[in-house]
């Protein structure tokens, strides 16, 4: 089934302006407010806007925000017409490395967005102010 609009959503950043609050985690994995993650803004502006199938293009320290994302029941993403994967650096042909900014990620991932179909793409990221 072909969808119609695939989200990408960039979430590997360092964050280093945002000092000991991304030592051991990823931006988009700070906590506020309690039970909150930064990501949490990106994705359900994105379930909000109609956007059901997301790809979460990670990257450093992203053990507490995969965790945090899981099957993306919390947004509604963990039914037959959505989904969230969970897109990380691999290994290929040319050999194992980080993704080196924007451009670099969504090539290494061009794969995922043919298997997907989609009519349109929404590339997003996580933003702060740090």
């Amino acid at each position: 089934m072909k969808n119609e609009i695939l989200g990408v959503i960039l979430a590997g950043g360092k964050g280093t302006r945002l000092g000991k609050l991304t030592h051991n985690q990823a931006k988009p994995a700070v906590p506020f407010g309690g039970r909150y993650r930064i990501i949490d803004f990106t994705l359900s502006n994105c379930v909000n806007s109609g956007v059901k199938n997301i790809g979460v293009i990670t990257q450093y320290q992203p053990l507490n925000l995969n965790a945090h994302i899981g099957n993306g029941a919390s947004w509604g993403l963990d039914d037959l017409n959505a989904g969230v994967t969970i897109l990380q650096p691999y290994s290929n042909n040319e050999g194992s490395k980080w993704f080196e900014g924007t451009a670099h990620a969504i090539y290494q991932n061009i794969g995922y967005i043919d298997q997907m179909d989609p009519e349109y793409i929404l590339i997003g990221s996580v933003t702060t102010n740090g």
